[in-house]
């Protein structure tokens, strides 16, 4: 089982996970890639929010222009060595100008937390036993960055340029 982190608390999940077979439920769905590309003009008239879910294979650029019609893009880890969705979730923050909710689903660490929410991540699907002291500290642990991201932080090279300087 699973709950939803967001803003720093557990949350009700306003989307209904639906699979490629299953009747369109009433209100918010989060729909596979395969199934928006099969039912996209059904999927896009419902007078609702609609999420995507994408494989960690399936590149957020193959939406075109349909990106900005989600208000919930997941992005799948299958395994926490596998990293592409860190690409993805940046990409489509600082590329493609997305600005809905990026969810964090699947296998990933504690330590990977803090460069899920540096690269554009707003929530995360948590197992039960995840804390929001452990989403706290895991946001918090690192105090210095070295590569630069989406969340602006100063980076320790910039801070070591600044010190030279004055």
């Amino acid at each position: 089982m699973s709950r939803l982190l967001k803003s720093g608390a557990f949350a009700a999940d306003p989307f209904t996970a639906i699979t490629d077979d299953a009747a369109l439920p009433q209100g918010p769905v989060l729909v596979s890639l395969a199934r928006f590309q099969k039912e996209r003009e059904q999927l896009l008239a419902r007078n609702t929010a609609l999420g995507i879910r994408l494989q960690s294979h399936e590149n957020p650029q193959s939406l075109g222009a349909d990106i900005h019609h989600f208000a919930l893009i997941a992005l799948e880890f299958p395994k926490f060595r596998d990293g592409r969705a860190f690409s993805w979730a940046r990409m489509l923050r600082t590329r493609l100008g997305y600005t809905g909710e990026i969810r964090a689903v699947g296998d990933f660490l504690f330590d990977q937390v803090n460069y899920q929410h540096r690269v554009g991540f707003d929530a995360w699907e948590v197992p039960d036993h995840f804390t929001i002291e452990m989403f706290t500290k895991a946001l918090t642990e690192m105090t210095n960055v070295y590569q630069p991201s989406t969340d602006g932080r100063t980076t320790i090279r910039q801070l070591r340029a600044a010190a030279r300087q004055s």
